[in-house]
C-alpha cells in the first residue's frame, strides 16, 4: 500500500482543513464522493474536474428517486422431486425391478422457491429479468419497491440470451417503467448504478463505472458481448437494472466473476439493445427470430494477423460459408476477414454474433472486410435462417430403443438454434435427438441430446420419416452409428 506522508509541521494541512472548514473524518468522505462530479448536469453533462467544494458534496439521490421504483424483486416457485430414504430404493429391489422401482416409494414432491431482480419496462406491467431467475418454475409472483405484490405470467423465456420477460397480472393502474438507454451511447468511465436485491436483504443500490464494453468470454449466453462494470452485484441482483445517470437503463445484471461468492468488482450486464429485442419479440407474436449469417467465424491471433498482413489481431476470419448464406449471395467468400458491421469495429467472432442479433431480420447490413489486404464493404439484407428441410419434431414410441426419444431432421434453422451446445457443423444434414427421458432405456444404453443418428443396422438415416419406417420394423438387434460432437460411435444392444 502506498501512504503519503503529510508535511512535518502540519501547516499545510491545517490551513486547508480550516479554509474549508472540514474535519479528517468529514475530508474523508467528502473525497469518497468525487467521482459523482458529472452528476451536475445529468445525461447532458460534459465530463470536468470538480472546481468548488459543492460539487465533490453532489449525491446519486435524484437518479435513485427515478430509476428505483422501476427495480422490482421476482419470486418463482417450482415443483422438484426429493428422493428420501426408503427400502425400495434399495439396490436389491433395483436389480431385479429396474432403477426406477423406487420411484413411486421414495420420492415427495415439494415446492422451491428462487429469488432475482427485475426491471418494469413497460407502464403496463412489463418486467425483464433472467431466465436461469424462473427457470423450470410454474408460479412467479413481482414485489415492488413499496412492497406491493403481484401475481405474474411467463410471456418469453429465451435461454440462448439468458432473459425472461413477465406480465403482471390483474392490475389496472400504471407502473413505473425504466426507458431503454442505446447501450452503443456508452462509453468506458461512464458511471453507472446497480439496483437490485442482493442475498434477498431488500433492494439496493450500488456505484461504478463501466469497465469495459463487449466482453465475450463470460460463457453464460450464445450472445457474447456484454457490458462490465464494478459497481458491486451479488447474488440476488441477477435480473436487476444497470442504469445510467439520465435514469436509464442501460442493461440487466446477468452474472459476476468471483472466488468467494460475494462481489470482488467484475460484474456483467446484457446490453440494453438486447433486451429490448426480446421484450419486443414477447409483445408481439412470442417468438425470436434472428438473423443468419451461415458462415463459421476464426478469431484472428497474433500470428494469423502477420501472416494475413493485418496490423493489429482484430476481426473475424470466415472460415467456411454455407451454401445458401446471404453473405456468400453477397459476395464475401472464405478467407475474408470481416472488420466492421454497421459501422462497429469487429474485434471477434462472439462481436459479429451479437451485432447480426440484434440487428434483426429484414434490416441490412453495411459489412466491411479485407481481402488480400484490401478493403472492402458488401451490403447484406439480414434474413432468418431457412427451416428446410422441415423439422417435424417426433417422440417416438414403440418397443425399441428409441422409445420415448424426441428427435428432429437438421436445417440451417435448427443448426443456428442448438447449434453452438451441440458442437454442430455449419451443413449438418440427417436427424439429431432434442430430448432423451433419464428414466428411458435409451438414456441407459447411453444416447444424449445431441447425438446424430447416422444408421441402424447398417441402413443409412436421412430423414425422422426413414427413422420411423426402421424402427417399426421387429429387430433383436440394433446396431446404432452415431455422431457426438463430431466422433462416430458405435455400438451394438440388444
Amino acid at each position: 500500500m502506498r501512504v503519503l506522508k503529510k508535511p512535518s509541521n502540519g501547516l499545510v494541512f491545517s490551513t486547508f482543513m480550516s479554509v474549508f472548514g472540514l474535519t479528517r473524518r468529514s475530508l474523508n468522505f467528502t473525497f469518497l464522493f468525487v467521482s459523482v462530479f458529472i452528476l451536475t448536469n445529468m445525461a447532458s453533462a460534459e465530463p470536468r474536474i470538480p472546481k468548488s467544494l459543492k460539487d465533490v458534496q453532489l449525491s446519486f439521490a435524484p437518479v435513485v428517486e427515478q430509476a428505483a421504483p422501476a427495480v422490482v424483486n421476482v419470486y418463482a416457485t417450482r415443483r422438484v422431486k426429493a428422493r428420501r430414504p426408503s427400502l425400495f430404493n434399495d439396490r436389491f429391489f433395483e436389480e431385479f425391478f429396474g432403477r426406477s422401482f423406487g420411484d413411486n416409494f421414495g420420492q415427495r414432491e415439494r415446492l422451491e422457491n428462487s429469488l432475482g431482480s427485475g426491471v418494469i419496462v413497460s407502464a403496463e406491467g412489463i418486467v425483464v429479468t433472467n431466465n436461469h431467475v424462473i427457470s423450470g418454475a410454474e408460479a412467479f409472483k413481482v414485489v415492488l419497491s413499496d412492497r406491493r405484490e403481484y401475481s405474474a405470467e411467463l410471456l418469453l423465456a429465451d435461454e440462448r440470451t439468458d432473459l425472461a420477460v413477465l406480465k403482471i397480472l390483474d392490475a389496472e393502474e400504471r407502473f413505473p417503467a425504466l426507458p431503454y438507454r442505446n447501450s452503443d451511447t456508452v462509453n468506458v468511465g461512464d458511471f453507472v448504478l446497480a439496483i437490485g436485491n442482493p442475498f434477498g436483504v431488500g433492494q439496493t443500490v450500488t456505484n461504478g463505472i463501466v469497465s469495459a464494453l463487449a466482453r465475450t468470454s463470460v460463457g453464460v449466453t450464445d450472445f457474447q458481448s456484454f457490458i462490465q462494470t464494478d459497481a458491486p452485484i451479488n447474488p440476488g441482483n441477477s435480473g436487476g437494472a444497470l442504469v445510467t445517470m439520465d435514469g436509464r437503463l442501460l442493461g440487466v445484471n446477468t452474472a459476476i466473476y468471483t472466488r468467494s461468492g460475494g462481489s470482488v468488482g467484475i460484474g456483467f450486464a446484457i446490453p440494453s439493445n438486447m433486451v429490448q429485442q426480446v421484450v419486443d419479440a414477447a409483445l408481439s407474436d412470442g417468438r425470436i427470430v434472428r438473423p443468419w449469417a451461415g458462415m463459421e467465424l476464426q478469431k484472428v491471433s497474433q500470428s494469423l494477423a502477420q501472416t494475413l498482413g493485418l496490423a493489429k489481431p482484430v476481426g473475424a476470419l470466415i472460415v467456411k460459408l454455407h451454401p445458401n448464406s446471404p453473405l456468400r449471395k453477397a459476395g464475401l467468400k472464405s478467407g475474408d476477414v470481416v472488420r466492421t458491421f454497421n459501422g462497429k469495429e469487429i474485434l471477434e467472432p462472439e462481436n459479429f454474433r451479437y451485432r447480426m442479433a440484434v440487428a434483426g431480420v429484414g434490416a441490412r447490413a453495411e459489412i466491411g472486410y479485407l481481402r488480400q489486404g484490401k478493403g472492402n464493404t458488401v451490403n447484406v439484407k439480414l434474413t432468418a435462417p431457412p427451416d428446410v428441410p422441415p423439422r417435424n419434431e417426433t417422440t417416438l414410441t414403440g418397443e425399441h430403443i428409441f422409445n420415448t426419444v424426441k428427435v428432429s431432421n437438421l436445417n440451417p434453422a435448427v443448426v443456428d438454434e442448438i447449434g453452438q451446445a451441440f458442437k454442430l457443423g455449419l451443413e449438418e444434414k440427417g436427424v439429431i435427438i432434442l430430448t432423451v427421458d433419464k428414466r428411458a432405456r435409451a438414456a441407459r444404453v447411453g444416447l444424449r441430446p445431441g447425438d446424430i443418428v447416422l444408421s441402424i443396422n447398417g441402413i443409412e438415416i436421412k430423414s425422422v420419416a426413414e427413422l420411423v419406417a426402421l424402427l417399426n420394423k421387429p429387430s433383436e438387434q440394433w446396431s446404432l452409428e452415431i455422431r457426438r460432437a463430431g466422433r462416430i460411435i458405435r455400438t451394438s444392444i440388444r
